[in-house]
């Protein structure tokens, strides 16, 4: 079947009707009455030999075809949408883009504000979207990335997506302040003994020290699991907690945070911050100038090593 005997209109009334999951809510939403709406499903119902939605007592549910469409609808919608808004010059003053970033809240503590400032002076009509770079949607990151601009995670998680690297951090062990540890340093014994806040703790979630860690035979005994880099000194501070943190975070908490940076009793690979992004989005001069801006953000807002 080609695109030429396909009305892709379809599209954006299956993408509504799978969000609203309501033929009623969907044709609202699109601007279009109820019976248009409903030709338009017996068409999409007629195409995919299926029901797509189903009633169950007083709503509708998505067939099972229906799940599998739903992610697969928004990055074919996200692609046209790219095509369509592309312009053969660009210019920052006059750009009205949403660019978006999945991103961490230790990132956006980093370098948010610097990105942010850098849009509002250059592009003032232009806006920042700033998303958690959430476990769901790096191990999917082929079709995240079709539908957000970069995304800015570390070294580890990525492969075959084009990327620049943006600085370096270290990772530091983090105990409450008035710990024996804060006295005499940790031991690979304790790492083994202590209650541990871990972020991103999951079967396909973890931070690179934390896999190292593991790979030498350091299991945490997991207390506490975050997706948020900024609670964690706040979950050890007053106990006998442990938690990796990147220094440069660290560096940035007050002196009356109620926890202490000490060395890793082994050894850490670096953490290389990287922007990432998908490969169809090289030679567009939007993204390119966002890139750009991100590297300035670097330069400014990051103390080199």
């Amino acid at each position: 079947m080609t695109l030429a005997r396909l009305d892709l209109n379809l599209l954006v009334a299956l993408d509504a009707l799978l969000r609203r999951r309501s033929v009623t809510r969907a044709a609202a939403e699109m601007g279009l009455s109820q019976p248009a709406l409903s030709a338009s499903l017996g068409r999409l119902r007629r195409h995919f030999d299926d029901d797509l939605l189903t009633r169950v007592g007083n709503e509708y549910r998505l067939t099972p075809l229906a799940l599998q469409l739903e992610p697969l609808v928004r990055v074919a919608l996200a692609g046209a949408e790219q095509v369509f808004e592309a312009r053969s010059g660009f210019d920052p003053a006059t750009s009205s883009r949403e660019f978006s970033l999945l991103i961490s809240d230790y990132a956006v503590t980093v370098l948010g504000d610097t990105i942010a400032g850098i849009l509002a002076a250059e592009a003032p009509e232009a806006r920042l979207r700033l998303a958690g770079n959430v476990p769901s949607a790096v191990d999917h990151a082929d079709r995240s990335l079709l539908m957000t601009d970069l995304l800015i995670m570390p070294h580890g998680f990525l492969t075959g997506m084009p990327h620049t690297d943006l600085y370096r951090d270290e990772w530091v062990c983090l105990i409450a302040s008035g710990a024996a540890a804060a006295q005499n340093g940790l031991s690979a014994d304790d790492l083994r003994e202590l209650p541990w806040v871990m972020s991103y703790h999951g079967p396909t979630a973890s931070t690179p020290a934390a896999r190292q860690m593991r790979m030498l035979g350091i299991e945490p005994r997991v207390q506490v699991i975050t997706e948020s880099f900024l609670t964690v000194p706040a979950l050890v501070a007053g106990t006998d907690r442990v938690a990796l943190l990147q220094r440069r975070l660290v560096d940035l908490l007050p002196l009356n945070a109620g926890v202490r940076a000490v060395p890793c009793p082994f050894e850490v690979s670096p953490l290389i911050e990287a922007m990432w992004w998908h490969p169809v989005h090289d030679e567009d001069p939007e993204h390119q100038y966002l890139r750009d801006v991100v590297r300035r953000a670097v330069d400014l807002a990051v103390t080199p090593d």
